[in-house]
């Protein structure tokens, strides 16, 4: 199996929450040979959280970045990552993964997730399904099974490669494993217990509060050019969760201020195209464009 992983984990100001993803990370039965930490600024204790953690495991990274001033999502959180990609030290890897330092997942995680890759050579990105911790229960955040999870977006890198990377937009990831899909690969979500991760924060939400970040995710729907009647499904299908009716809301509403506004849409010559023909098909009403061979598992 191959196994040469590079994580990289843009953070800012989250001492609350990164020793419990140091905790999983030191549980790995298969750990990465380099963990990128990048700081982004912070200004509470996640410097010497992360020094704390370097000091017995040499394959875990501080990486400084210059302040910017304030938690910059989307386009900032690619900026990070690449500012830590570009000081790579490992010299040959076969998967990429971005983690966000809120998650907390298995001591099989990363071993199972591999073991997906290995029984499909199709499979260029993937993750397992995040899940909220609610009233002492754990909670799916519902994610489409061709999505990858943002929060752990882990690629085999020649797919990475193949797609350019992430876009330093908003809804970048969406738009990754779009691309991922129109250059021949397969994109999957995992739900089983080694693959079920907790995600500390309530998805789509923002620093800014949840409004402020179910807008910023229909902005993103704009900008990546999802199909109106798609978009209304999204927001229906959203209102129906936490937090109840004013998630959907948020996100019909950023997505009317940025078609209100004349905002500028994802322009790679074919993509939207593809992206619109998929969400019909998940409606029932069209056919997706591309077709990837499935993979018989032993």
């Amino acid at each position: 199996m191959k196994d040469r992983i590079v994580i990289i984990s843009p953070v800012r100001n989250e001492a609350d929450l990164l020793p419990g993803t140091i905790r999983s990370m030191l549980q790995q039965t298969i750990k990465p040979r380099e963990w990128i930490l990048v700081n982004d600024g912070s200004t509470d204790a996640t410097e010497s959280i992360i020094r704390e953690a370097m000091q017995e495991n040499p394959w875990i990274r501080l990486i400084n970045k210059p302040d910017r001033g304030e938690r910059s999502v989307g386009p900032g959180v690619v900026e990070t990552f690449y500012y830590g990609y570009e000081r790579i030290e490992t010299k040959d890897y076969d998967y990429i993964c971005k983690m966000d330092g809120d998650v907390e997942f298995e001591p099989e995680y990363f071993k199972a997730l591999l073991q997906e890759f290995e029984e499909d050579s199709y499979l260029g990105a993937a993750s397992g399904k995040p899940y909220l911790e609610v009233k002492g229960e754990l909670v799916i955040e519902r994610t489409n099974d061709n999505m990858v999870a943002g929060m752990i977006n882990f690629y085999r890198c020649k797919c990475f490669a193949d797609i350019g990377g992430f876009v330093r937009e908003v809804h970048w990831d969406g738009i990754a494993f779009h691309q991922a899909r129109i250059k021949g690969w397969r994109t999957r979500s995992f739900n089983y217990p080694k693959l079920r991760f907790i995600h500390k924060r309530l998805m789509g939400s923002s620093h800014k509060g949840v409004m402020h970040g179910r807008q910023r995710w229909g902005k993103g729907q704009y900008f990546m050019g999802t199909h109106p009647l798609y978009l209304l499904t999204i927001c229906l299908y959203r209102m129906l969760e936490r937090p109840f009716i004013i998630g959907g809301l948020g996100i019909l509403l950023g997505y009317a201020k940025a078609w209100k506004s004349g905002m500028k849409q994802y322009s790679e010559p074919g993509f939207r195209e593809s992206l619109r023909a998929w969400q019909l098909e998940r409606l029932h009403l069209g056919k997706r464009l591309e077709q990837i061979p499935e993979v018989k598992k032993p």
